[in-house]
């Protein structure tokens, strides 16, 4: 079972979790940092709140957490309303409009769908000359609950018929591919997809992972190897793929940190992603000194 956000998460110092000791994980071109560093928590603001839902201004933030898990169904079926045909997946930066008018598509199931608020443009703040940002539609208030530092966003009165108006924001983060895995998460909360958008991963630990799960083996060393071993060997001990996975795992920390996502499942999901992937590395470096 997956657990909506706690109101706080519970000292957001780094623990071990039973972490393996070991060295950076290198070889004769790759250094990695033995940890990726949690920032200091900083709770959403509730001016950002009331901005996009001004009739929630004093209801205590966990509550509307709550209230957005509970409702996330509605909210993906009104994301799976827009015509894929009318959402750009990029636009150049340099010619963004200031709304895209999306026509709607009949709800395919009974599901009444709560429509997105905006289309964020986001681009990379690592590659400032990059042409073009994706397009990606969201319902304001999902984000201004779970991100501290995002820009406040306002919500237009928009009347909602057979096409919806929505603002083009501007965002930019460090990878906005890494933001994609984001959004996601903070519709449904499931940890699995996270861990499975970052590399392989055996369907049998993706199986029924909750928190619990996640937590246990941070607390296991045989556990930590197996499958540390198994993203080796899907890897064919390649340390270039590997070296892409770290790529993906750490661009989700940067973006986690420039958001002020502080949601402790998916702070751990990614202490378990990077205790993977350097496991996996330190593996393929050891088979190619023993030339297996």
């Amino acid at each position: 079972m997956l657990h909506p956000m706690s109101a706080q998460p519970i000292p957001f110092g780094r623990s071990s979790h039973g972490r393996r000791d070991s060295q950076p994980s290198s070889s004769s071109t790759v250094q990695l940092p033995r940890t990726l560093a949690r920032p200091e928590f900083v709770e959403v603001s509730p001016a950002s709140i009331s901005a996009v839902a001004p009739e929630l201004v004093n209801v205590p933030i966990d509550y509307i957490r709550r209230r957005l898990w509970s409702e996330a169904p509605q909210m993906m079926a009104g994301l799976s309303s827009l015509a894929p045909s009318h959402v750009p997946s990029s636009l150049p930066r340099s010619h963004l409009p200031p709304l895209l008018s999306i026509p709607l598509r009949a709800p395919s199931s009974g599901i009444t769908p709560t429509y997105p608020t905006h289309v964020l443009a986001v681009s990379s703040s690592k590659s400032p000359h990059e042409s073009n940002a994706l397009m990606i539609p969201v319902h304001s208030l999902v984000l201004a609950a779970q991100c501290a530092r995002l820009p406040q966003l306002h919500t237009p009165n928009t009347p909602v018929s057979h096409t919806l108006n929505l603002p083009v924001i501007p965002m930019s983060i460090p990878s906005p591919r890494a933001f994609t895995i984001l959004r996601s998460f903070m519709y449904d909360h499931r940890l699995d997809r996270v861990l499975e958008a970052l590399f392989p991963v055996p369907s049998s630990f993706l199986a029924n992972l909750s928190h619990s799960g996640i937590r246990a083996t941070m607390s296991s060393g045989p556990a930590l190897h197996q499958l540390s071993l198994y993203l080796c060997e899907a890897s064919s001990q390649n340390l270039q793929t590997l070296t892409a996975c770290t790529a993906r795992v750490k661009d989700l920390w940067q973006d986690m940190v420039a958001l002020g996502l502080f949601d402790t499942e998916l702070w751990d999901t990614l202490d378990l992603a990077w205790e993977i992937v350097l496991g996996a590395m330190n593996l393929a470096v050891v088979m190619r000194q023993n030339g297996q």
